[in-house]
Parts: C-alpha cells; structure tokens; sequence
C-alpha cells in the first residue's frame, strides 16, 4: 500500500446511472478532499465483470496467476492508503456489481492468504477502508429491524476485518428516495464530512 508521504484515497461507486444520488455522493466527497490525490473507480462506467469463474475459483485456491484485469485492480489498492466504498443498498446488502468486485479483487495470495495447514494471515494493514452506503429507508426502520447492524458486520467484521485492513469511518446517508431535496442534501453533507474528516484527520497524523 501507498506510504503516507503520497496518500491516496480510491473511491469505489457502483451504480449503472451516472446521475445517481451515488454519483452525486461520490463528486461531492471528492470535492471535499482536495487537493489530497484521488482516483475513481466507477466499476459499471469501466465494465468490470463482476461474474467469479472457475478460473477465479482456481486462481483463490492457488493465490497466484490473477488475470490482467484483476492485477490492474490490485495495483490501484496498492497505490491507495485509503478506499472509500460508495452503493447504494440493494436487499440490505450492497449490488451485486461491488460485491463481484470484492469476490474477485480481494482474492487468496493478495488480500489475504489462507491455507488448511497455516491458517489465516490478512494482507491489508496498510489500507483504512471506508463505507458510505445510500439507503431508501430511514435510520430508524434500519435500527429496529437490525440492518444496519448486519449490514456492519456482514462488510466491516465479514471483509475489512478478514483482511486486515483498518476500519475507517462509516456513515449512511438514508430516506434518499425522499421527496425534500434539502434533507437528501443535508444527509449527503452530513455523511461527506464524517467519510472526509475520517481520511484527512488519518493522514495528518502519519
């Protein structure tokens, strides 16, 4: 991963229309990290096959002999200190898009290696991974039904943990199907600050 000296943030969107409160969401937060280097990976404009082959099955289980679009991926982590993963939320979980992207991307001999005789040994020390998901729902029928709690441990215990990486901030933006522009802007406003906050404060301290 990138040393603090040149820090980098990779936004990660995934969502088909690129008017989208996401893609709002993802222009306005890097707007708020300037002038701090960023790069953007909107996986559906780039077509990333989300899809886990049997050639990625072969790949997990040998950690090695990635295919050159999977190595691609892996370099732009590796330049990165910190990811930020912007979707919205399908089913309670994140859209299948992302969620290939991971499959696929945070595979065996890379983000992590595992073997039956050595055990687990996470890879991803050096990367603070960060959440914004925009969900249609209110925070409150997300609290009473345990959602968000699932969808935190289904992602940060689930993925971030288990490869090691630093758990950064997470913050929902939610009701973003809402008929009140000004709320949808200020939840947005509300959670870009807490992701933004979360990244600069970090690299102040390194």
């Amino acid at each position: 991963m990138s040393t603090a000296t040149s820090s980098l943030t990779l936004l990660v969107a995934a969502n088909p229309d690129p008017q989208s409160l996401t893609h709002h969401v993802l222009g306005t937060l890097k707007t708020a990290l300037h002038p701090r280097a960023v790069e953007v990976a909107d996986l559906h404009e780039e077509q990333f096959d989300p899809k886990f082959t049997l050639a990625d099955r072969r790949t997990y289980q040998e950690g090695g002999n990635y295919p050159a679009e999977i190595v691609r991926e892996h370099r732009r982590l590796e330049r990165a200190t910190d990811l930020v993963l912007i979707f919205p939320v399908y089913w309670w979980s994140m859209p299948a898009l992302l969620k290939g992207w991971i499959d696929r991307v945070f595979i065996n001999g890379w983000a992590f290696d595992y073997s039956v005789s050595s055990g687990l040994r996470p890879r991803l020390q050096g990367l603070t991974t960060h959440l914004l998901p925009v969900a249609g729902a209110d925070s409150g029928e997300f609290e009473r039904h345990g959602y968000e709690k699932a969808l935190r441990t289904q992602i940060e215990h689930g993925i971030i943990d288990y490869c090691g990486s630093r758990r950064g901030a997470t913050a929902f933006i939610y009701e973003s199907e809402q008929a009140s522009s000004e709320a949808t802007s200020q939840s947005v406003e509300r959670a870009v600050r807490i992701i933004s906050e979360a990244i600069l404060a970090d690299s102040t301290r390194a």
